[in-house]
């Protein structure tokens, strides 16, 4: 806050400082230097001449107050401040992200700020640190994707805003069902079957069914399978669902997860009671084993 005065003729000044507090009769207000709110923030350029400048090196909101600058001289009575003070307001500035984001959505990022703008100024997107685009207080991005980790702010007359990220919500991705074998039981072998997916908000609802019937057979993050059978799993959030690729439990308890590696086959087999694997590779009509 640039600032100037004047001493009355014949006073010299002993002190100078800002304050937040009015002169009263015997006393002396404090020094807001000495403030530990303010100690180290605020540096006080002026002199015990003319000059009164006060620099802010950080402002925050609970700033936002009235000032008031004041010298006392060396004769009796010389306390001497500034009339009405100064009012310093502490504008904001801020990205304004939607409050829900979806995948696949058109997002508008809004550069916001309290300050009453006389004039339209330029507003300055940056993304990930690096200038984006100058333009108007709204920044628009297509088809936003689950992807999107980049950080956006703006800047406006010297001003600039926090970072911001996108949290885009989307449905379960990358299903998938692995297995441990977890001993025996009297009826035969037992597996745990495990479902897991990616997903904002996270997957909480897993249902496991088996191939050829219409009920499912379990729920949860795990299942045990005790029959042979080809089972699989559907994950499900408020943003949509996804099933697995089926895992096959045979009836000598060899168990068989098939992926697709065209043109050829990729098939692990464990080998529930010798508790070994094997690794078979077909094309065509011919089988590698491993």
């Amino acid at each position: 806050m640039e600032c100037t005065y004047t001493p009355p003729s014949g006073h010299s000044v002993q002190k100078a400082f800002w304050t937040k507090e009015l002169v009263t009769s015997g006393s002396e207000p404090p020094d807001l230097s000495d403030d530990p709110e303010y100690r180290g923030r605020v540096l006080f350029l002026g002199d015990e001449h003319h000059d009164c400048t006060l620099r802010f090196k950080t402002v925050t909101e609970k700033d936002q107050s009235k000032y008031y600058f004041t010298f006392i001289t060396d004769k009796p009575g010389g306390k001497y401040q500034g009339a009405g003070g100064v009012d310093l307001s502490v504008t904001d500035l801020q990205v304004e992200v939607p409050e829900r984001v979806i995948e696949g959505d058109e997002v508008t990022l809004t550069c916001k700020t309290t300050c009453s703008l006389t004039v339209r100024p330029t507003f300055t997107w940056y993304r990930n640190g690096r200038y984006l685009s100058s333009s108007t207080d709204q920044l628009h991005l297509q088809s936003v994707s689950s992807d999107n980790k980049d950080r956006y702010h703006c800047a406006v007359l010297g001003l600039r805003s926090p970072v911001v990220t996108l949290n885009v919500r989307y449905g379960p991705k990358s299903v998938s069902v692995s297995f441990m074998p977890s001993g025996e039981t009297v009826d035969g072998a037992l597996l745990n079957l495990t479902c897991s997916s990616d997903g904002n908000p996270p997957v909480q609802n897993y249902t496991w069914f088996k191939e050829g019937g219409r009920s499912p057979v379990g729920s949860g993050h795990s299942y045990r399978a005790l029959q042979s059978g080809s089972y699989y799993c559907v994950a499900l959030n408020e943003h949509g669902s996804q099933k697995s690729a089926a895992v096959t439990v045979s009836d000598k308890g060899i168990m068989a997860k098939r992926t697709l590696m065209s043109p050829k086959h990729f098939i692990t087999l464990y080998n529930i009671f010798l508790k070994s694997f094997t690794f078979l590779c077909t094309q065509g009509s011919r089988r590698q084993y491993f």
